[in-house]
């Protein structure tokens, strides 16, 4: 039965569940809503706390009804249910926006097409070193919302996607880092990149004079978008050639260097734990912005150079009979993929495909010519795959699983050689998400 004042959460995993918990926590009146079944992981946890919710369906009366919802980041703003909210005049907002009303704890924000996992993880990775009483939340980790409710850490860390700052509105970071902007998810947007380049821009919204802007210098989305944005913040570049500025950080003689306003630190690109080109800019970013915070240069630079990369990303599987095999399944754009492929050394059998959401791989065409010496399709439709690379690649393989497309591989390769998966797509055709994919690779190669 609904109650006065009653928030709805839609969506019962984990950013839903959190935000439920939370809102239980706070003695407001709350109800879950799963359009499908919910997983008996978040079931335990609605059950522990005394929180209502439905599963198979939804119940428009009772949510139409909500004073406020809270919408997983999953969820299109397009559905009907939701264009319905809207135009009652219902807030609907992100579980990142909803938890950040209960805290006071400053908040490291981190956005971007690509690279947010890893600075994310090694941003906290440095605070944590420093011995700071942080989080680590967002797309990574427990929801937000959760530990809001049941820890009271002085700082987080948070991933955040575009999906999630579009349900942001009253929230603030302290300091917000954009990596990069290039087109992703733009099935979302009505396929207009500025659409979805206003999104990411949303990281700055409500920052004062007080607050820093963590951003990729060398991005020529971002520096568009400058031109014509008054910023509040203090702004950080970082990038190829921002080694003078203060604060900021930038790349002098093989060395990133990294500035505050009151004194600098270099370090060599070999000292750096995370190697490829698009983790030294990441490197450069979560280094930059624990100076801000007043981290310990030798905190950082140990930091900077002992960290473990996450699972699925340019993760290094095996070599079998001298075939190297690298795992990237996060790769889920063109820009991830390009990233991995010139990070490449060796002839590279590339395995690529899954759900494109509307990818331009002439941008990979150079890296592709150079770089790769047979493709190996996995996914249900790979039209455009073959339409972008015959004739410059000899060898196009169609595969319908991690099995095959590892065996049929480990056939094209060399010794010497090297097998990437970086898909470029989403995963949703065959597996249950890039983890599985990835998961499911390395299983397979592990077989041969």
């Amino acid at each position: 039965m609904k109650q006065k004042n009653e928030i709805v959460v839609l969506g019962a995993g984990e950013s839903g569940t959190g935000a439920a918990v939370l809102a239980k926590k706070q003695g407001l009146p709350v109800f879950v809503s799963e359009k499908g079944k919910v997983s008996d992981k978040y079931r335990r946890v609605l059950k522990e706390f005394e929180i209502g919710f439905e599963e198979n369906g939804h119940d428009f009366v009772r949510i139409l009804a909500a004073d406020k919802v809270v919408k997983s980041p999953g969820i299109p703003d397009t559905i009907p249910l939701i264009k319905q909210l809207n135009e009652n005049g219902t807030p609907v907002i992100s579980e990142i926006e909803f938890a950040a009303g209960f805290t006071h704890a400053k908040k490291v924000c981190i956005t971007g097409s690509n690279g947010k996992t890893t600075t994310t993880l090694l941003t906290y990775h440095i605070l944590k070193n420093a011995g700071m009483n942080v989080g680590l939340a967002g797309n990574v980790g427990k929801s937000f919302a959760w530990q809001v409710a049941t820890r009271d850490f002085d700082y987080y860390v948070l991933e955040i996607s575009s999906f999630q700052l579009d349900g942001m509105f009253r929230f603030r970071a302290d300091i917000a880092i954009l990596l990069n902007i290039t087109p992703d998810h733009l099935d979302r947007y009505d396929n207009n990149f500025q659409k979805y380049t206003d999104s990411k821009f949303r990281i700055l919204q409500n920052q004062t004079s007080n607050d820093y802007f963590v951003y990729w210098a060398d991005d020529p989305v971002i520096r568009r978008e400058l031109k014509k944005r008054k910023i509040k913040a203090v702004p950080v570049p970082f990038g190829e050639h921002s080694a003078n500025r203060f604060p900021g950080a930038g790349i002098t003689n093989k060395k990133i260097r990294i500035n505050n306003d009151k004194n600098s630190f270099d370090m060599t690109l070999e000292q750096l734990a995370l190697q490829g080109k698009h983790n030294v800019y990441n490197s450069m970013a979560s280094g930059v912005t624990a100076r801000l915070m007043e981290i310990r240069n030798e905190t950082i630079k140990q930091s900077l150079s002992d960290f473990q990369n996450i699972a699925h990303r340019l993760e290094y599987v095996a070599s079998v009979h001298g075939i190297t095999f690298i795992n990237d399944s996060k790769a889920t754009n063109i820009n991830s993929a390009w990233y991995a492929l010139e990070y490449m050394e060796k002839p590279t059998v590339w395995i690529v495909g899954g759900v494109d959401k509307g990818n331009d791989y002439d941008l990979l065409k150079p890296l592709v010519a150079e770089k790769v010496k047979a493709i190996v399709c996995l996914g249900q439709d790979n039209r455009h795959i073959h339409k972008a690379f015959d004739g410059l690649v000899e060898t196009i393989v169609d595969t319908g699983s991690a099995r095959e497309a590892v065996a049929t591989s480990y056939y094209l390769a060399e010794k010497g050689d090297a097998v990437l998966l970086s898909p470029a797509c989403a995963s949703f055709d065959l597996f249950e998400d890039y983890k599985d994919r990835g998961n499911q690779f390395k299983a397979a190669v592990s077989e041969l």
